[in-house]
């Protein structure tokens, strides 16, 4: 791979919950001492998500944990951010969110040739029966490779 990826958080609760239909990259717009916390790991997009408003995209409820050396350059944890994406993706994410069931969903966090860009998915919920449907194959799957394991 020609450019280091570092992925720095992920969200796995993200293909338990969501059908992803469509992702695309992201720059975030920050201040260093988040930078500097992300850098280190202190990142949590679990409950976090993505929306259009006045022809901007915002992420919702990331957490990035306070800096330990950034006294009083450290901002609020769980501010809203800007993401930065060209006008024809925030247009084509506008007819998607407008759809009955479509949200935008973070998947992953990552530092890229020095630049902190998150992963989002266009994606539709779950119900509960289509989330034990997964658990079932997941757990079928299991138990097959376990079993050639054990015959080898």
């Amino acid at each position: 791979m020609a450019d280091d990826v570092k992925v720095v958080a992920r969200n796995k609760k993200a293909h338990h919950d969501y059908f992803i239909e469509e992702t695309l990259e992201a720059g975030i717009e920050l201040v260093g001492t988040e930078v500097k916390s992300i850098r280190s790991g202190k990142v949590n997009i679990k409950d976090s998500f993505a929306r259009v408003d006045k022809g901007e995209l915002y992420l919702y409820n990331m957490h990035i944990s306070p800096y330990e050396k950034g006294n009083i350059y450290n901002r609020d944890p769980l501010r809203t951010r800007k993401l930065l994406v060209h006008k024809r993706e925030i247009r084509k994410l506008i007819g998607y969110t407008q759809q009955k069931g479509l949200t935008l969903v973070p998947l992953k966090v990552y530092i890229t040739r020095g630049l902190v860009k998150i992963e989002l998915a266009v994606a539709r919920g779950k119900k509960s029966y289509d989330k034990r449907d997964d658990l079932a194959k997941k757990d079928a799957k299991r138990r097959i490779e376990r079993a050639i394991k054990e015959r080898y």
